[in-house]
This record gives structure tokens, C-alpha cells and sequence, in this order.
């Protein structure tokens, strides 16, 4: 977990400084990365609060947004199903990209790794949102330093992290060009059909794998 605790230190500043410059308090603000625990949902719902937006709208769009953490939670269901209902519910609470991506790489995923690698990068995270408030009543434009960039290097960190077959090697290389390809075309969902390519890609060369 640590390469991605480093990675995320930008994105964690970036939502704690956002949220004080959305108008929330510091209390506020720290609440809100110690509750939602979502980075792409706290960015979203303040620059959609900072616009006015309804609580049902962003409340949707969130909803959205964090989707992909019922695919992660179905996959780890085997891991956590016998495991009292606390610890289910603090796995959940815990469950991010980034525990999931560490998740994958172990064959064997007993509750204490679990809790583990996804409490220590919790506390990263609020450390890093912490010092984003701080600075945001200290430097009047964080916003300029560009720190959204982070939040491509931890997915891009994920990423290399998962390449550890030929065909998700394969499948990796395809996203990547098709994505290079589908923005030069203006594609709008270029970034999406080209996720879709990879993973074509990878099963196809699983399966070709598997009968070689």
C-alpha cells in the first residue's frame, strides 16, 4: 500500500483544500474525508455543491461515480463472507481502488490483511486531506499547482501494479493506444471504449492462453 499512500498525498491536499474552498468549515471539511472516504466523490460533490447543484443530484451522481466498489465487494464476498458483521461492515467502509488493486495481488486474503492494508491507507489519506485544509488557509491558489494530475498517477500506479501477465500486459498496451487513438479522433467516450478494447484484449489472450 505504500507506493499508492505516496502517490495520492496530491489528491488527498487537493480534496481537503477544495472542500474549505467550497465554503465548508474545517470541522466540515475534516468530516467530510473522515465519513465519505472517496476521493472522486468528494471532488465531484463540491465542485457540484460550489455549483449549486441539488443534495439529490449529487447524491446520485455519486451513487454513480463509486459504482464499481459493488463489483469489488461481490469479488471479495468469498474472503469476507464467514467474518462477523462488524468486520464485514468495517472491510466496506475500507473497501477503495486502491485496497482492492493491493487485494488482487495475494492469493490468500485472511480479514487482518484486509484491515490492514486499508486502515493504513485511510489514516494516509486523512493525513494528506488534513495538511490540503491547512494549506488552503495558508496558500490562496493551490488549484494552480495542478494537483488533480495525482489522481492519473495513482490509477496509472494501480495499473502497473495489476500487469503481472502477458495478457493483462496485452491488455494494457491496447487501452493505452486505443485511448491515444480515440482522443485524437475527439472520441467522447474514447476514454471508456478504449477500457473496453483492453479488456477484450486481455480476455482473448487469456483464453488463447488457457488452450495453448
Amino acid at each position: 500500500m505504500l507506493p499508492l499512500s505516496i502517490a495520492v498525498i496530491p489528491w488527498g491536499i487537493l480534496a481537503g483544500s477544495t472542500a474549505i474552498q467550497a465554503g465548508l468549515s474545517l470541522m466540515q471539511a475534516a468530516g467530510m474525508s473522515a465519513l465519505v472516504f472517496a476521493g472522486a466523490a468528494q471532488l465531484v460533490s463540491l465542485s457540484m455543491l460550489n455549483a449549486g447543484v441539488s443534495a439529490a443530484a449529487i447524491a446520485i451522481t455519486v451513487f454513480f461515480i463509486t459504482s464499481q466498489h459493488y463489483i469489488y465487494a461481490l469479488h471479495l464476498r468469498k474472503d469476507a463472507a464467514s467474518l462477523p458483521v462488524l468486520q464485514r461492515l468495517l472491510l466496506g467502509f475500507l473497501l477503495t481502488d486502491e485496497l482492492y488493486a493491493t487485494a488482487m495481488l495475494q492469493q490468500q486474503r485472511p480479514y487482518r490483511y484486509l484491515l490492514g492494508a486499508g486502515l493504513s491507507f485511510y489514516l494516509s489519506w486523512q493525513l494528506f486531506s488534513w495538511i490540503g485544509i491547512y494549506l488552503a488557509r495558508k496558500v490562496p491558489d493551490l488549484h494552480a499547482f495542478h494537483l488533480d494530475f495525482s489522481i492519473a498517477a495513482v490509477f496509472l500506479v494501480m495499473g502497473v501494479m495489476q500487469l503481472q501477465s502477458r495478457a493483462a500486459i496485452a491488455g494494457g498496451i491496447s487501452a493505452a493506444l486505443m485511448s491515444v487513438l480515440f482522443t485524437e479522433l475527439h472520441m467522447h467516450a474514447g476514454i471508456l471504449l478504449a477500457g473496453l478494447c483492453g479488456m477484450a484484449v486481455a480476455a482473448i489472450c487469456d483464453k488463447a492462453g488457457e488452450k495453448a
